[in-house]
């Protein structure tokens, strides 16, 4: 198994979606089960930890394999627009 940290960026204006490319994951292949999630305490320039707690409670990610050692992160808000940056945590296994 492997875990790490991200930063996802909804930008400047509100947007219902984000999209990240987390690369350099050794030995990470298509059949890789892959799960990405905002954790209590968390915070960014952008977004304190409050926002990143509500950003949490509706906000579900999606990954998918990209090639060998990458994946996407896809953040989709429901019911609300995401804005600025987000820290989330990822981890991955074969």
């Amino acid at each position: 198994m492997a875990v790490g940290t991200g930063t996802i960026d909804f930008g400047a204006t509100p947007a219902d979606e984000a999209v990240v490319t987390v690369a350099g994951q050794a030995g990470l292949i298509s059949s890789t089960h892959i799960e990405a999630w905002i954790q209590q305490g968390d915070s960014t320039a952008d977004n304190g930890v409050d926002e990143h707690e509500e950003f949490a409670a509706l906000c579900p990610f999606a990954c998918q394999w990209t090639v060998d050692g990458s994946f996407q992160a896809k953040a989709m808000p429901l019911a609300m627009l995401g804005i600025g940056t987000f820290k989330f945590h990822y981890a991955w296994s074969n």
